[in-house]
């Protein structure tokens, strides 16, 4: 398992019975986790002891409930990085933790390249592999369909003093910047994405991993420059085994360039337990 260790302003205190306790920075947060099957270890008083806790409903959805006060917005940092954190519906604050792991391994690949580096961050979110690439040296094109959500990305950026980095941020939906990109001719030596399990475009356009990731997958093998670096696929969906993305990957790469892609769990440690929160998979393909 790939696991991320190396914050200082997150930490997972605890996590089971269906939820994780975690500190951002100085505030306390207490929300569902599905994976968390085990029994709780730190005691019920810990766990009342919070800034926040999202209730999960029985029809779906939930809502947070504030029982400290705490700061509509905050920052944490990660190394260089500083990220802006708020609660957000559906139990999200803006930003993956576990991924650490994964921006640590990108900025030492970018950084050791000899040439120039162009990477596509598809789905990207609030833009913490973006701020990683940039970090690391590398021209970045950001793309998510969520207006919201790129604006927190230009946020992040800026917070982590790379504002004159080359960051291009478009709002589009994914599969069809790809294909456009094929038609321009641009390529690219990283592709990342973090494709959703299910997700609508700005105009509406449905997407589900089951039907729509191998098709992409393909598509991005068609725009990766001729001596490609890496690609980063990561994986939320409940029920699909890594394998499957690794499966995608090296049927979609087709022999096209030399390398190996490997897949594994990434997970977060539990400071109580010492356990390990498994929070996804990453499938990261290198070339050879």
């Amino acid at each position: 398992m790939l696991v991320a260790t190396g914050w200082k302003d997150y930490e997972l205190i605890d996590a089971g019975a269906g939820e994780r306790l975690e500190r951002w920075g100085q505030i306390i947060l207490r929300r569902p986790d599905p994976q968390a099957l085990w029994p709780k270890s730190a005691n019920e008083a810990i766990w009342e002891d919070v800034h926040g806790y999202y209730h999960r409903s029985s029809t779906g959805g939930g809502s947070w409930e504030f029982r400290k006060q705490l700061p509509e917005q905050w920052l944490v940092k990660y190394h260089a990085f500083s990220f802006r954190i708020k609660l957000m519906g559906f139990k999200h604050t803006g930003l993956f933790p576990e991924q650490a792991v994964n921006w640590d391994w990108m900025v030492d690949l970018i950084r050791r390249h000899s040439g120039p580096v162009r990477v596509l961050n598809l789905f990207a979110y609030t833009g913490g592999a973006s701020v990683a690439a940039a970090y690391a040296g590398a021209e970045v094109c950001h793309i998510d369909a969520s207006k919201g959500m790129v604006n927190l990305a230009k946020e992040n950026l800026a917070l982590s003093k790379l504002r004159e980095r080359p960051v291009r941020f478009i709002v589009d939906d994914v599969s069809k910047f790809v294909r456009r990109e094929q038609r321009r001719g641009r390529q690219y030596e990283a592709i990342i994405m973090d494709p959703p399990s299910y997700g609508r475009g700005p105009a509406g356009e449905i997407w589900k991993i089951e039907d729509e990731l191998f098709a992409l997958l393909k598509d991005c093998i068609q725009i990766m420059a001729p001596k490609p670096l890496f690609f980063l696929i990561n994986s939320y969906k409940t029920g699909l085994a890594p394998t499957v993305i690794q499966n995608m990957l090296t049927l979609a790469m087709d022999g096209k360039y030399r390398g190996t892609a490997v897949v594994d769990e990434i997970g977060l440690p539990v400071t109580v337990t010492k356990l390990v929160l498994p929070c996804g998979a990453s499938c990261r393909w290198e070339a050879q």
